[in-house]
């Protein structure tokens, strides 16, 4: 993975029951996105809802680096530390989450345009990132309808994951054509659009 120096990123992919989401989103209103902010490096804590694909909720935290992640300050809310309220929620639903760094550009942070298109990109090599960027800025740059596109990687067990998280001005954003990602199109295992909570 590119060593060069990043800003972080944690982010959050869930699915909670029905019958439970009014108590979920009282939660990440009320108690978790102001307490994951008032960590030092937390910089953005914005949620989404998916309207193609799922899971149904995403949480995007933009970090000053990936390593306020080990900070005391965290790890003092975070993990067993976690609130009552916190550890209940979260037992009762889904999550999916990757922290890692923003590989390209690397000094962005998630602004509130109306649209985003989450890919994820499974089990690759840190020598797939120039052509994961390559792409990226083939299939998304010159669209007059974008804000921004970032790659961002986290390490799992099966290699590097990477996400391309690409923000819109357009509500109207659809299926983007991904051919540029070529040969990293069979890792491509979710292709979601997302909209402002």
């Amino acid at each position: 993975m590119k060593t060069a120096e990043g800003k972080g990123f944690l982010l959050v992919l869930m699915d909670c029951p029905p019958s439970f989401e009014d108590e979920f989103n009282a939660w990440y209103d009320t108690e978790h996105i102001p307490e994951r902010l008032a960590v030092p490096g937390f910089e953005t804590g914005l949620r989404f809802v998916c309207l193609e694909g799922h899971p149904r909720y995403l949480a995007m935290y933009d970090l000053e680096r990936p390593e306020v992640l080990q900070s005391p300050a965290y790890l003092a809310v975070g993990y067993g530390n976690a609130s009552p309220w916190t550890k209940r929620v979260t037992s009762r639903v889904r999550v999916w989450r990757s922290a890692g760094r923003q590989v390209y550009p690397g000094d962005l942070v998630t602004r509130r345009g109306p649209r985003v298109r989450l890919l994820r990109f499974r089990g690759r090599t840190a020598g797939a990132e120039t052509a994961l960027i390559e792409g990226l800025r083939a299939a998304f740059e010159d669209r007059p309808d974008m804000l921004q596109a970032r790659l961002l990687a986290f390490e799992t067990n099966s290699g590097v994951d990477y996400l391309a998280f690409i923000e819109s001005r357009d509500t109207t954003m659809g299926r983007p054509d991904l051919a540029a990602f070529g040969r990293h199109l069979d890792a491509l295992d979710l292709v979601n659009l997302y909209a402002p909570y």
